[in-house]
């Protein structure tokens, strides 16, 4: 795989992703400062000894990022020559110098990859000790998988030079780390599925000069990140933009024609902002942007998030459908409202399915387009300690985040006025927002995204 798909010849990013996100930041700190020896080594012996530093104490049935952390970056980093190579065929078999649990769920899920010839790691106790198991006989190997997926025992061999692997091969084509730098990255729009949903923390790709700048950086974006909280908690709204601006958290708003915020300020009830959800600071960018505070419900938020909020955060039942409404039409009669219908953040150019319930709340609708952009960390976990969230985005050198409001729905397309469901107002101020910012939409749902990548349903 490494020889054949990656254009890359540096496996260091992939084992650092899984130090950072499996193991915590000393873990990434050890390998850093162990990789300026692992390469005295040959290719075989420094990935022993970088399989050891991340793996070593690691429980198994925790470890997510082969699936939910590493497919994004091995995606990012796939040349366009050679992925149209393995694409050609419709049975394929990976061979791979890295352990499985790294490559397998991207081979398998993104390319749709047959089988895998990777490394396995010795667990005890469900623990895995940071040790691979002996290699297998690749002729054995070989012969089990022409069997076990009939195949036609004549193969087709791309990128691997190991003499055992071509003597099954009717056809071979090698590549040179020299060709390999003429490549071009595959293009987002040729990806075999979609990437919509992945995990993690780094929002870069940790290469040894990026992962050093990140280890600069931390001692200042700490202290940092203390005094953008204490500025957005604290100071009035007129005070605080330019302090955060300063700081690098900047953003931009626009609005169209007819919005103007303070229409609806002699109204009785307030008015539903509703938008898409990129992080948890949705709302409050919202509340900047009207210049004053607004309540946000939310599905599910943490603790230590909802203390820290300088909004009013008003936790929903979700399985009590006609709690949930009259508790937002009690907060509605007070004033206004923001609501996140995704019940989840997405990352990616997409939106997921919008719950319908916003449509009963009141006429008075107007769609809300985010859209973030974050150079460090991200400030969404699926897998992770979700009480960070705020301290992660907050950690970033430089924030960039887009509020666009768009017209307010008109009489015609409201639930209560109009002829529309509330499944087709949910539907059509999905495609609304989704044509504002560029994106697509989706009927995928928190449930899913949460057992794709959390192995739960996504209950805090």
């Amino acid at each position: 795989m490494e020889e054949a798909l990656l254009k890359s010849s540096s496996l260091f990013p992939y084992f650092m992703l899984v130090a950072f996100e499996a193991g915590g930041l000393f873990r990434a700190l050890v390998l850093f400062l162990s990789y300026p020896f692992v390469c005295l080594f040959s290719k075989e012996i420094g990935i022993k000894i970088m399989v050891l530093i991340c793996f070593c104490g690691i429980k198994k049935a925790n470890y997510r990022p082969g699936r939910s952390v590493l497919p994004k970056f091995l995606l990012e980093d796939v040349g366009y020559a050679g992925f149209q190579v393995v694409m050609r065929y419709k049975k394929k078999v990976a061979v791979s110098d890295i352990p499985n649990v790294m490559v397998e769920g991207f081979l398998r899920d993104c390319l749709d990859v047959n089988a895998v010839i990777g490394r396995d790691l010795k667990v005890v106790f469900g623990y895995f000790v940071g040790l691979m198991e002996v290699k297998r006989d690749i002729n054995i190997v070989m012969n089990e998988i022409i069997g076990k997926e009939n195949m036609n025992p004549l193969l087709v061999g791309f990128g691997s030079s190991s003499q055992k692997f071509i003597s099954h091969c009717k056809e071979v084509y090698l590549v040179t780390s020299a060709e390999k730098t003429s490549w071009q990255i595959l293009p987002r729009g040729n990806y075999p599925k979609p990437l919509i949903f992945h995990d993690g923390r780094l929002a870069f790709r940790p290469t040894y000069s990026a992962t050093l700048s990140m280890f600069v950086w931390l001692p200042f974006g700490f202290p940092l990140s203390i005094i953008r909280m204490f500025v957005a908690v604290f100071l009035p709204y007129k005070v605080a933009i330019p302090i955060l601006a300063f700081t690098g958290m900047v953003g931009s708003l626009s609005r169209q024609h007819s919005i103007d915020p303070t229409i609806w300020e002699a109204k009785t009830r307030g008015v539903v902002y509703v938008s898409n959800h990129r992080t948890l600071l949705d709302p409050i960018y919202i509340s900047l942007a009207l210049m004053k505070p607004v309540v946000t419900v939310t599905y599910s938020i943490s603790r230590i998030s909802e203390l820290l909020s300088p909004l009013k955060c008003i936790r929903l039942t979700r399985r009590d459908r006609e709690k949930d409404l009259k508790m937002m039409e009690e907060i509605l009669s007070h004033g206004n409202i923001v609501v996140c219908p995704e019940g989840t953040t997405c990352r990616e150019p997409y939106l997921l399915r919008f719950s319908p319930l916003f449509a009963e709340l009141s006429d008075d609708i107007v769609p809300v387009a985010l859209d973030s952009k974050v150079s460090m960390f991200y400030g969404t976990t699926a897998s992770g300690h979700k009480t960070l969230d705020p301290l992660f985005f907050l950690l970033n050198p430089r924030t960039i985040y887009n509020v666009k409001f768009l017209e307010k729905l008109p009489k015609s397309h409201s639930c209560t006025s109009g002829e529309l469901s509330k499944i087709e107002v949910a539907n059509y101020v999905q495609n609304e927002i989704a044509k504002a910012l560029g994106f697509q939409c989706t009927n995928l749902t928190r449930k899913e995204k949460y057992m794709l990548l959390a192995g739960n349903e996504g209950t805090i």
